[in-house]
């Protein structure tokens, strides 16, 4: 997944153990200051995940406790995969790198990864389960969760205001209810949600505890056709009826934050750096902009999130297995994790830490839903499925344009099949 950082975000990616005690050159015999002098720990972050004040304190910390330098070599998105397979092939692959949360099975499994079950103990036993539950694979810790994202509504004051809307709802009910009365006093589209913003859907499956697909033997297949995925997307259609957007089209054709901006909408659901979009396109909006998390079925629980983000990771094959834990350990300490969500906006690893969330609108209206939230499914054969054109975006689009759930869920079966069987 990819991912921008305005203010408010993050969204990266990806390889399974040789011993996390296995560094060489006896670094495990190094301890205190200086321990690690002359050493150079090389880390693979990607663009815009590491910001200037965050950066330069965790070097210079890292660097005060071990003697050793740190070198952060900024990544693009665009090639990062292929670049970073054939990095950790090679007999110096970055110690330390960023990895997308949804990619850190497919990269476990094929043997890149360190195992850091060790470092979870001490470090992340108060890690955000739903967070955390990405960097785990077959039980053992292959990563550290670093940071996450997740979609709120962004709202037109204005446009609220002139509904004689006062507060922002609570619940699912009150949602469409508000909505369904800016549609009646108004002349905005009361929500611009297009038929296939697929990753709202995953969030509400996610709410609903459905299964994308499920094991069928030795493989995975197709499990649209349950009960809970069906209800989800009805979930979906309800609020999808409200809008004029096009039903085959997603939230980038055209860009939602873009019709958003033209001040004539009262809501879409969306990433916090949307609003920037929005911003750059009429500066004038942005005093009418608000957030709020997506409410759910109860005022109790906020509506079921994806969790788009990124772990850090140890190349199996580093050389410096414990000079890259004792990176780690700083980067990830409560002091640095904390700095990183007040700088950057992120969702941090723990609850604990989300009150450095405070000040930024965005952040805090995304924060609630995170415990509840979720990802695509954790298996290597997943990354064929959002190849474009993605199955659950066509089923997505059969159900709002009247087929039942079952109907349109038989008519890409077949296709999403095929891909969950493609080899790795």
């Amino acid at each position: 997944m990819k991912r921008k950082l305005i203010a408010a975000i993050g969204v990266a990616g990806m390889l399974v153990s040789i011993a996390a005690c296995g560094g060489d050159d006896g670094d495990d015999k190094k301890a205190g200051a200086d321990g690690f002098k002359g050493e150079t720990l090389t880390l693979w972050a990607m663009d815009g995940s590491t910001p200037d004040g965050w950066t330069k304190d965790v070097k210079a910390a890292f660097e005060k406790k071990t003697g050793a330098k740190l070198k952060l070599e900024v990544q693009q998105w665009n090639g990062i995969q292929q670049k970073l397979t054939t990095a950790l092939s090679e007999e110096n692959p970055p110690d330390v790198f960023e990895i997308g949360n949804t990619q850190t099975a497919a990269y476990a499994k094929t043997g890149g990864l360190a195992d850091l079950s060790d470092l979870k103990k001490g470090l992340g036993a108060d890690w955000t389960e739903s967070i955390n539950s990405s960097s785990v694979v077959d039980g053992k810790q292959y990563a550290a969760p670093w940071f996450v994202l997740n979609r709120v509504v962004i709202y037109n004051k204005k446009v609220w205001a002139d509904a004689g809307i006062k507060d922002t709802p609570k619940t699912r009910a009150e949602f469409l209810k508000d909505l369904k009365t800016i549609g009646s006093k108004t002349e905005a589209e009361p929500i611009y949600l297009p038929g296939q913003n697929w990753y709202h859907f995953v969030g509400l499956t996610i709410g609903e505890g459905a299964e994308l697909v499920k094991k069928d033997g030795d493989k995975y297949v197709s499990n649209l056709s349950d009960p809970k995925v069906a209800k989800a997307m009805k979930t979906y259609k309800q609020f999808a009826d409200l809008s004029k957007a096009p039903k085959n089209k997603d939230e980038a054709t055209p860009q939602q934050a873009e019709v958003f901006a033209k001040g004539k909408t009262g809501a879409f659901i969306g990433m916090s750096w949307e609003a920037a979009t929005a911003i750059k396109a009429n500066p004038k909006i942005e005093k009418d902009i608000g957030y709020f998390t997506i409410p759910g079925a109860t005022a109790a629980k906020p509506e079921g999130v994806f969790l788009g983000g990124s772990n850090l990771a140890v190349a199996a094959t580093s050389k410096k297995q414990e000079l890259a834990k004792e990176f780690l350990k700083i980067a990830l300490s409560d002091k640095y994790e904390g700095a990183l969500a007040k700088e950057s906006g992120v969702i941090p690893n723990k609850q604990a830490l989300e009150s450095n969330l405070k000040g930024n609108p965005a952040a805090e209206a995304a924060a609630p839903a995170t415990a509840g939230g979720g990802t695509t499914p954790l298996i290597p054969e997943w990354a064929a499925v959002e190849n474009p054109p993605n199955p659950i975006k066509n089923y997505m689009t059969a159900v709002l344009n009247g087929k039942s759930n079952d109907a349109a869920a038989e008519q890409v079966e077949g296709e999403l099949n095929k891909r969950l069987s493609q080899k790795q």
